[in-house]
Order: structure tokens, then C-alpha cells, then sequence
């Protein structure tokens, strides 16, 4: 990062472009931070999320090595000049820090600070955080602040548009969230009826062996050993539903094994014959991960529900930098231009917008009798 002062409309454009690129909570806040230090020429900056218990919820600094982060120790809580700014709307601006009567010390492990520049981030009459700025970097007045009074409405306005920001992102979250439950909600029908028809057909063998054990026991024998054997797979779909059941794990165990676990699933729930194929793709970012998934969920509900397939393969392939997400079915086709003519869209619409959202292109590929094959690519992180 530039430790040139940054002034001026075009800093202050810079700043909030930079801030509206990203989606994810923790994205937006360390932006807000790096791109404040930056505007204003600063050494430190920090911003704090309050939770409901006299801490900090999340505390994202800008300027401090992981090392020296660590040794610091834990998060503050809210007391101080930091308890001040969430409780006032104005800027806190202090020729040294030190020297404020509400300075409580800091651990061995913290930088020294002197002049201090603070602003809440606010929304309505909810205070988001709070953002500060801690010795700029200029010659400063005797017994007086490095920054002034231009920097602390700067600032200001830096926060306001944070506060927007770090809004949107609580509602894309949000928003995220419903769609996994919503998800969750779809692979318990999937589980329910694959489970139900192994009990089904467990129960109608068992019924089956009953009735044979005394005229061909050699029968019975055998359908008993297909009872244990339905009662296996009835176990296992019990198991799967366990584990699909608990929050999506994208974020944890990443794309290729969250999308390799939903597949065997909907290859267990389903009559059509489900594979995935992993071709050198890795990690990568988190907003063109979950594009992806939410494509390859799309596509692969419209060619198990809609299109009567018997095989449906899903590929990723390294593409470049980037990668590329191709789903296949054997299914009955579709003219893609007549779909749009009549309305339906297959989910084609979001699928596009998924992939436009993250920088790639969607391509589809079917006719009536053809099958169908809907293919994403991203570029590189």
C-alpha cells in the first residue's frame, strides 16, 4: 500500500470502489480499513462490530503484522474512546491519545499511537462499528493533531458509505443464508423420498420372505439376505441425511468436496445415474465458488426433474487461471430460444446472472431429443 497523503475526489472514488467490489462481511470491513489508512495517510487504522456483550463481534485492523496481532493478545472491549464513539455520533479527534482521561493503556504487544482521528459507522440510529485512524503521517503542530478537521469529515464520509456497504453485505449473507436453508429444505425432500423407498422395498421383501418360509426356505433365504441388504442402504441414506442436513459446508471444505457430496446424494435419491469428475481444479474465491455451485444446483435440478435423463455428469475443468463448470444430461433437450419466447427459463435468467456476478459466461448447448448441456466459466482470483 502507498504511503503518499491520497486527496481529493478521485481518492475518495477510489476508496468507495473498492468497497462496493466485494460481497462477503469480513471483505467489506477489511476494505473500509485499508482503503481510510490509505486515504488519510495513516500508520494504524481499525474498525470494530459491537456485539451485544461489551466486546467486539469482529475487530479488523490495518497496519499490524499477524505477528504483532497475535502477541497483542485478545480483542478490546468497549470502554473508553472506543465505548465514546459508539455512543456518539460525532468524530473523535485527539492531539494524543495518550493524554485523554479515558485512556486505560494498552497490552506490552500494541504499537504506540499519539494523534487519533474516530468515526462511528453508523446506519439510521444503529451504530455498525467503529472506525479509526491513529498517527497520520505529517508534520504535526506543537501540542496538536495530525489530522484535521478536513480529514475527520473525509472520514465522515468514508463512513457513511461503509455503513452502506457493510449493509449490503449483511444482506447478501442474509440472503445466502435463506438460499442454503432453502437448499437444505430441497435435499431433505430428495433424502425423505430415497429413504421411504428403501423402507418400502424393505418392507415388501421382508413381507415376501414371510410368506415363503415355510413352503421354500431356500427362497425365504434369499430374500432375507436381500432384506439385510436393503436394510444396509436404508442405514446409509440415514447417514447421508445426517450429514447433508448441517449447514452447507462450502466454506469449510470448499467446492469440488461440497459439490462431490450433494452429487452422491442426488445419485442415491434419484433413478438417473449421477457422476462428478474433478479435472486439476483447486481452490478458488469464495463469491466465484458459491456462482458455481448455485449454477451446478440449478442445472442439475432441472435435468433430474425436468428433462427424464438417465445420466447427468458434472465436470469442472481448469480453465486458464480460472475454471469452467460443465453439467450434461441424456435428457429429452430443449430449444433454448423457444424457452425464452414462451417464458420459461429454466432458471437460465439466474444462472446467467450468477455467472455475470463473478466475471464469467454461461453457455448453453441442447435441442429437442439432444440432451442438454449448460457450461460456466470463471476467471482466475
Amino acid at each position: 500500500m502507498s504511503h503518499r497523503p491520497s486527496s481529493g475526489l478521485a481518492a475518495v472514488s477510489t476508496a468507495l470502489l473498492a468497497m462496493s467490489r466485494h460481497l462477503e462481511v469480513r471483505d467489506v470491513l477489511k476494505t473500509i480499513v485499508a482503503s481510510a489508512r490509505d486515504l488519510l495517510d495513516a500508520e494504524y487504522a481499525a474498525l470494530g462490530v459491537p456485539d451485544d456483550h461489551g466486546g467486539f463481534a469482529q475487530f479488523v485492523v490495518d497496519g499490524v503484522s499477524d505477528e504483532q496481532w497475535k502477541a497483542i493478545g485478545p480483542l478490546p472491549r468497549q470502554h473508553g474512546i472506543l465505548a465514546a464513539m459508539l455512543k456518539d455520533e460525532k468524530p473523535e479527534r485527539i492531539a494524543d491519545v495518550r493524554k485523554d482521561p479515558r485512556f486505560g493503556g494498552w497490552p506490552a504487544a500494541h504499537p504506540d499511537m499519539s494523534d487519533f482521528l474516530g468515526v462511528p459507522i453508523r446506519d439510521g440510529e444503529e451504530t455498525l462499528g467503529t472506525l479509526f485512524l491513529a498517527n497520520k503521517r505529517c508534520p504535526k503542530p506543537e501540542g496538536g493533531c495530525g489530522f484535521t478537521e478536513d480529514d475527520a469529515e473525509l472520514l465522515g464520509i468514508l463512513a457513511q458509505h461503509a455503513a452502506i456497504a457493510l449493509t449490503n453485505a449483511r444482506l447478501y449473507e442474509r440472503s445466502r443464508e435463506l438460499t442454503i436453508t432453502e437448499e437444505r429444505t430441497r435435499l431433505a425432500h430428495e433424502l425423505h423420498d430415497a429413504v421411504s423407498q428403501k423402507l418400502f422395498s424393505l418392507r415388501l421383501t421382508a413381507q415376501a420372505a414371510a410368506a415363503l418360509v415355510d413352503r421354500d426356505p431356500a427362497r425365504a433365504k434369499d430374500e432375507l439376505q436381500q432384506v439385510a441388504a436393503l436394510a444396509a442402504e436404508a442405514a446409509d441414506e440415514l447417514r447421508a441425511a445426517v450429514v447433508e442436513l448441517r449447514p452447507a459446508a462450502l466454506e469449510e471444505d470448499g467446492l469440488v468436496n461440497t459439490l462431490r457430496t450433494q452429487i452422491q446424494v442426488l445419485d442415491r435419491a434419484h433413478s438417473a445415474e449421477v457422476t462428478f469428475e474433478n479435472c486439476g481444479v483447486r481452490a478458488l474465491p469464495p463469491a466465484q465458488e458459491e456462482a458455481l455451485l448455485r449454477v451446478a444446483q440449478e442445472a442439475l435440478h432441472n435435468a433430474l426433474r425436468h428433462s427424464g435423463a438417465e445420466h447427468v455428469s458434472v465436470v469442472l475443468l481448469r480453465r486458464g487461471q480460472g475454471a469452467a463448470l460443465r453439467i450434461t444430461d441424456d435428457g429429452r433437450g430443449f430449444e433454448p430460444r423457444a424457452v425464452r419466447r414462451a417464458g420459461r427459463h429454466l432458471g437460465l435468467v439466474s444462472m446467467r446472472h450468477r455467472a455475470g456476478g463473478v466475471g464469467g459466461r454461461l453457455f448453453v448447448k441442447s435441442a429437442p431429443g439432444q440432451g442438454a448441456t449448460i457450461e460456466m466459466e470463471v476467471p482466475g482470483g
